[in-house]
This record gives C-alpha cells, structure tokens and sequence, in this order.
C-alpha cells in the first residue's frame, strides 16, 4: 500500500506539477530563516534571478534589507545542501511590503472565566430552626437546577 508522502513526491515529479516542488523550496527556505523572520515573511518567490520576498509589516523591511547579504546567503546554501532545490538562484534579493499575506493560525480560545460544574446533589440534612429549613431548601434547589 502506497503512504500519502510517496503519492505527493510523485505527483510533484511530474511536469504539470512542478510549481508545487517551487512551492516546497520557498517553504525550507523560509524555515531556514530564523524565527521572528519566519513570522515576517508572508511568501517568498524567484522571478528572473531575483528573489522577492514580501513582509507583513513595513519595519520588517528595513530589517530585512539590512540582511540581503545573509538572505542571498542562505539560498545558495539551500542549492548547494539540497539536491531538489538546485534551481533556485537569484543575483539580487528584493524585500516589499505586501498587504497579502499568509493566514494566522488560529489560536486556541481561552476562557479567562472558570466555569465548574456543580458537584453537590443536595442532599443533606436539614436543621429543625425554620430560618435555616428555608435558607436550606433554597439552597437545595439551586443546586437541583444548576445539574
């Protein structure tokens, strides 16, 4: 039986496919980035041995092109490294600001309000004194409602 991996490895193989092997060389070279950049980085492409790389915020950008040395850098390392990504060669590196970018991974909701779960069945005993008979049996069945 064939795994899922070795049925998209070959999918990818195919001429008519290979934009997806571009799309997988893009991705390790934005892993290869470290981790605040790889929150700064929306997408990556190689267009006329240009590298163009978009951010999600403006001041990303300065810092970025202060790095174009490293970031040309990385790249050659990722041709020289990996054998499936030998294609990707740019002379210059280019970063904009782009307004379209990946979307966030949604956050788990946390609930700032514990909410528990009434673990009495109120039974209990209830004095002879009236007052306390009908402060108990209020109680009684607020806890009757709440399950």
């Amino acid at each position: 039986m064939k795994k899922a991996n070795m049925i998209l490895s070959h999918l990818s193989s195919q001429p008519q496919f290979k934009s997806l092997k571009r799309q997988e060389c893009y991705q390790k070279y934005i892993n290869l980035l470290s981790h605040k950049w790889q929150k700064a980085v929306a997408f990556v492409y190689i267009k006329d041995e240009t590298l163009f790389i978009a951010v999600t915020h403006p001041g990303f950008k300065m810092e970025l092109n202060y790095n174009r040395d490293l970031l040309k850098s990385l790249l050659m390392q990722l041709n020289t490294y990996d054998a499936s990504c030998q294609k990707m060669t740019a002379d210059k590196v280019v970063v904009f600001h782009s307004k379209y970018h990946a979307m966030p991974e949604e956050k788990a909701f946390c609930s700032t309000v514990p909410h528990y779960h009434e673990r009495s069945s109120g039974t209990f005993d209830i004095p002879a004194d009236e007052k306390l008979k009908e402060a108990f049996e209020r109680i009684k069945t607020l806890i009757s409602c709440k399950q």
